[in-house]
């Protein structure tokens, strides 16, 4: 706990019992299979028992676990295991009562070693994490160590790592290979145990004690690549990566009345701009503080309309029709708008592949490809833009007609030696009438998302070339641009 203490967010800016169920069920049917609830401190809330027990009726969820500060663990921990807890850590830097107090400013020792015991009991194997550093418990990795002697737990070993606030520095690391070095003087037997393909942890153990150790290497050995986590703070927003300093609100997405396909394909975009591996500390430690990006509506635009004059003072002068002799189908033959008849045409399959550029200029491009904009992930969030604009297309362009899409893909690269982002989108649906405006309207406006989100650096960008790549289905046949 800091000297100065935390500041607490406004319950309005946290998630809602719902608001959490509802992202759950999501993140489930998509192929998550483990929750764990974590901090903070998820024992604060009063309705956690209820929040453990509504995760568990959802079907396909195979494991919910908390991560706790482990102080009231012997008044809730059998409530939470009936609710269907399955797994339990406990965040512990110390095994002396007066260091524990100076760590966390507050009794309360006995309790969380009570705690431990009493999940034991339970049947729990508890994780107990603990963050080393030089000069401060690393006089305590034995005594540790020997905590797995008659207890079946799993001591973890966590490298500093670097957070806001936390006063990080270089010399506090203590490594991986270090510390195994102090417990090998007294242990050499210490063995390696079998680890699991995403297992963020390498697993130790002293032969013939009950328990083990595990080490979490995040800043000597990193396990980027074969990391499967995801993390949602308490106020919604999601993190692909513990050291991203990048976010995306899934609350305002939400409570923006964003639809469930959108709401994936928001976090699917943000899934796949995960990198392969995070930054060296030191850049890690340099980072700004967080920006978080705020999801936003779509239909604020205006529509634009046409606007025909009711009076002509040569009634005869007005061409209704190309010079190709091919009328224009939403003018009538008075001259007003009209909105094509398609209901004697039949039901076949139609798909449009749209594409547009736009020119950004090298820092905005170096940028973007180093995920540092202040407004967040430009690419994931133009993506999103150009799905949410081509089911909004018959909204913005007043003729077309409102039908259903059965597909919506689109993708935005960056192209860093010419500077500029290409979008690209592809439509589908079976019906009476072509995708064309649907795909044209999603990259244009993606185009321009991408123009919002990085006009802070620049106004110096161009949106071009935005035009049909090809189209099939319908009456006039297919179109393929040559």
């Amino acid at each position: 706990m800091p000297a100065e203490g935390v500041t607490l967010q406004p319950k309005n800016n946290l998630l809602t019992n719902d608001e959490i169920y509802y992202l759950a069920r999501i993140f489930v049917e998509q192929g998550v299979r483990k929750i764990r609830l974590t901090g903070g401190e998820p024992t604060v809330r009063r309705d956690i028992v209820d929040i453990i027990a509504k995760l568990k009726e959802l079907p396909k969820l195979e494991n919910v676990g908390i991560t706790t500060n482990g102080l009231v663990l012997t008044r809730l921990l059998v409530p939470l295991q009936r609710a269907g807890l399955d797994a339990l850590n406990i965040s512990l830097d110390t095994l002396r009562p007066q260091r524990f107090e100076e760590i966390t400013r507050r009794k309360g020792w006995e309790r969380v070693i009570a705690g431990i015991d009493l999940a034991i009991q339970l049947g729990y194997k508890p994780k107990v994490n603990c963050v080393l550093m030089k000069n401060f418990n690393e006089d305590e990795i034995c005594d540790f160590i020997e905590f797995t002697r008659d207890r079946n737990v799993d001591v973890r070993f966590i490298e500093y790592m670097p957070f806001m606030g936390n006063k990080w520095q270089t010399d506090k690391l203590l490594s991986f290979n270090e510390t195994l070095k102090i417990i090998r003087e007294k242990w050499p037997e210490f063995e390696a145990l079998p680890n699991g393909p995403n297992d963020t942890s390498k697993a130790y153990k002293v032969p013939g004690y009950k328990g083990q150790v595990g080490f979490i290497t995040s800043m000597t050995e990193h396990f980027c690549g074969s990391c499967n986590r995801l993390r949602l703070t308490a106020d919604g927003n999601l993190k692909v990566c513990l050291f991203g300093n990048k976010e995306i609100s899934l609350r305002d997405a939400l409570r923006s009345k964003c639809s469930e396909d959108d709401l994936v394909a928001l976090i699917s975009a943000a899934v796949k701009r995960k990198k392969k591996q995070h930054a060296g500390r030191h850049q890690i430690f340099n980072k700004p503080p967080t920006d978080i990006f705020k999801f936003q509506k779509l239909n604020n635009f205006i529509t634009p309309a046409y606007v025909l004059s009711r009076y002509f003072a040569k009634p005869q002068q007005i061409r209704f029709y190309s010079s190709n002799g091919k009328q224009l189908t939403h003018i009538d033959k008075t001259g007003k708008a009209s909105m094509v008849d398609v209901s004697e045409k039949p039901n076949t399959t139609r798909t449009a592949i749209a594409r547009a550029n736009i020119y950004v200029g090298s820092e905005v491009a170096q940028l973007i490809h180093s995920n540092n904009l202040k407004k967040g992930d430009v690419l994931s969030v133009s993506q999103l833009a150009g799905i949410m604009a081509a089911k909004k297309t018959s909204d913005l362009i007043p003729l077309c007609h409102n039908i259903t899409i059965s597909s919506v893909k689109v993708n935005a690269v960056l192209d860093l030696d010419n500077e500029m982002v290409t979008l690209e989108a592809s439509v589908r649906c079976t019906g009476q009438t072509g995708v064309e405006m649907e795909a044209l309207t999603a990259v244009s406006v993606a185009a321009l998302t991408v123009y919002d989100m990085c006009k802070a650096v620049t106004h110096d960008m161009i949106i071009k070339d935005i035009h049909l790549v090809s189209k099939s289905g319908g009456q006039r046949g297919d179109f393929q641009r040559k």
